[in-house]
């Protein structure tokens, strides 16, 4: 059979689709995807707001991602960087806290900061060094326990954790508890000392959308949820039925398989509004934390810091990752509250509240690698999805490239496998 005539189809046009999609097409296949929404991105999307380009909470692309390098022109892509470092309130005040090393105008502020000893300072710096000299490899093998019991070990004081760390890690890891595995922290920790936070000026959807448009043999179907998959069918929800050889799942796929029905991924959920304010409490690319235990927002972050040219009136983002009963209503103006209380920020008009129950999936086991054999339920149906390594958009698009690669391997007999490791090691 030639490789054009095989019916490959691929669920989800998220990252893990549509990486899936493009290696599928370097090895000469023409697959389709099928998008239950209008557009590709999965939670990677922007939408335009009454003239503003809101992303689907806040999000940062992460440069020294492996398969960021790999995958992603970032000149293509009109990415910014933010500053290595954060503006934390602390009891109505505020400090700037950052990498010197990176960034000399930070220099002055991190020192002056009281949000952490000089004993603590050093400790960060020494933590980077250490990570800097440890492959992902090594660091996903090592022992595992929670972000905090790590960095109570590591010696750090409740103080530098308060401030700094339960802040910071809360807004990536959308838990408040630091309950995440310390080898995402690690992780994590070595890929912002190493590289940089970026933002796409255009919005994070630029990152999907730059995927999809480097795909020349994929037929996207949008609006087409699909209900169920089996080794040879597709099942939509309008109950339409396509006939397939292969399909990857790059979505939740319980739902999908009948005999995984039980086993359900657990997500990490939060919330993002987006105001328009004429309050600028700090200036340049970067993140505003919350370090105040009772308060429910952890993260701000002035959009308009974006823009090419200064423009008339700012965009805010602002980020809650605690659990709340609070109704839309009770929750915008808890926020509003806070901001006004905490930050000095008045917000004026809101333009969008995002609930966004799936934001992260919570894995318990995590690690970095999978083989393509591995992301093989059958011979005709593969997996692919951050949700089978760890929560980061390098592994959506690991997940997605190992997915096309296992099916490939089955046509193929598997030498197309050889060299996947080397960024690893």
């Amino acid at each position: 059979m030639d490789k054009k005539d095989y019916k490959i189809y691929i669920i989800g046009a998220g990252l893990s689709g549509l990486i899936a999609a493009r290696v599928l097409e370097d090895h000469g296949y023409y697959p389709e995807i099928f998008e239950s929404g209008d557009e590709v991105g999965g939670r990677i999307r922007t939408d335009d707001v009454e003239g503003f380009r809101l992303d689907r909470g806040f999000q940062v692309l992460l440069s020294e991602y492996p398969k960021v390098k790999q995958y992603l022109d970032l000149e293509s892509l009109d990415v910014v960087d933010l500053l290595p470092g954060a503006v934390i309130f602390k009891d109505s005040k505020l400090s700037r806290l950052g990498d010197p090393t990176r960034e000399p105008s930070l220099l002055l502020s991190s020192i002056l900061s009281n949000v952490a000893s000089i004993s603590d300072k050093y400790r960060i710096f020494r933590l980077y060094l250490d990570l800097k000299n440890k492959s992902l490899k090594e660091i996903f093998e090592e022992k595992e326990s929670t972000t905090l019991e790590y960095l109570k070990e590591k010696g750090f004081t409740e103080k530098v954790i308060a401030n700094f760390f339960r802040p910071f890690f809360s807004g990536i890891f959308l838990e408040p508890d630091l309950k995440t595995s310390s080898r995402m922290f690690c992780f994590v920790f070595k890929m912002f000392g190493e590289g940089k936070a970026l933002i796409p000026r255009k919005g994070m959807g630029e990152i999907s959308k730059y995927l999809a448009a480097k795909l020349k043999n994929t037929k996207i179907h949008f609006n087409c949820p699909v209900k169920e998959v089996t080794d040879s069918q597709i099942i939509l929800e309008n109950e339409e039925k396509v006939s397939s050889h292969f399909t990857i799942i790059a979505t939740e796929a319980a739902p999908l398989i009948s005999n995984l029905r039980n086993q359900q991924i657990s997500w990490k959920s939060c919330h993002c509004f987006y105001f328009t304010t004429k309050t600028k409490r700090f200036e340049g690319r970067i993140i505003g934390l919350i370090a105040d235990d009772s308060a429910l927002i952890n993260n701000i972050f002035y959009h308009s810091s974006l823009e090419e040219e200064p423009v008339e009136g700012d965009l805010i983002s602002v980020t809650i990752v605690k659990p709340t009963e609070l109704n839309k209503n009770e929750l915008e103006l808890r926020v509003r509250q806070e901001l006004k209380k905490l930050c000095g920020i008045e917000v004026d008009k809101l333009l969008k509240h995002y609930k966004i129950p799936k934001a992260l999936p919570d894995i318990r086991q995590l690690q970095y690698e999978i083989m393509p054999t591995e992301t093989r339920l059958n011979n005709r149906i593969f997996l692919a999805g951050d949700q089978l390594l760890n929560g980061s958009q390098n592994a959506a698009m690991l997940s997605g490239e190992r997915a096309a690669l296992g099916l490939i391997g089955v046509l193929e007999g598997g030498a197309v496998t050889a060299e996947i490791t080397s960024e690893y090691l």
